[in-house]
């Protein structure tokens, strides 16, 4: 069994947690800025409480931050985080890429050489 690298399980706890579709809505939300939670709430039909509990996952999960101002709580995006996913799938559709196009080498060979 090989060990898990921070990298692994920070993305592992990424894909979790963007596993729910609120969850990625909302995250949908905040990449066009900051809002607060009941900002966040207005489109779904559910409690306060219930898109508090998705903002904290996200929170635990590093996907986004969140500031005391006054009585709000405003949530904002954590581009770095989004940017280390962003960076794994680059990463995946390279070594597909790759092993398609050796995959297309191996069949145009096949073809001249039946």
């Amino acid at each position: 069994m090989t060990a898990i690298t921070a990298r692994e399980a920070n993305l592992d706890a990424t894909f979790d947690a963007l596993a729910h579709p609120i969850r990625r809505a909302i995250i949908y939300r905040l990449a066009r800025g900051e809002a607060t939670v009941s900002e966040l709430a207005e489109p779904f039909d559910l409690t306060h409480q219930a898109v508090s509990r998705h903002v904290g996952i996200l929170r635990s999960r590093g996907l986004i931050h969140q500031r005391v101002e006054g009585q709000t709580r405003p949530c904002r995006l954590n581009i770095e985080r989004m940017q280390d996913v962003a960076d794994w799938i680059a990463e995946q559709r390279h070594e597909w890429e790759s092993r398609l196009y050796r995959l297309d080498g191996l069949l145009a060979a096949m073809k001249e050489n039946p």
